[in-house]
């Protein structure tokens, strides 16, 4: 029952568009309410819980910590590069980017 409706309240906040996505990291990583999860990440960016959901702000803002845009900016990270600095920002761990660095080895 929590995951549709964390999918729902993500998705109403754009996802990468804003910061739906990283809401949503908080929330299943862990374990926190949404109300405590966006008071974590907008902490984390410097930016108000009303900022997490404005797509303009979250634009620079994203491009500015490297951490993914929906369209692509040339020399800005990508893929797994945005998702490792995703960790960083977040301090948490994202399965992927674990299963990367295992294979690098």
């Amino acid at each position: 029952m929590g995951m549709p409706i964390t999918h729902i309240l993500t998705s109403g906040m754009s996802g990468i568009r804003a910061a739906g996505d990283l809401v949503a990291r908080m929330q299943f990583s862990k374990s926190m309410k949404i109300k405590q999860a966006k008071e974590y990440v907008a902490k984390k960016l410097d930016v108000s819980m009303m900022d997490l959901s404005d797509e303009y702000v979250m634009r620079e803002v994203r491009e500015n910590l490297g951490i993914g845009v929906i369209t692509s900016v040339a020399g800005a990270p990508k893929g797994y590069a945005a998702k490792m600095n995703i960790e960083k920002l977040l301090g948490i761990n994202i399965n992927c980017c674990e299963l990367f660095r295992k294979q690098l080895k």
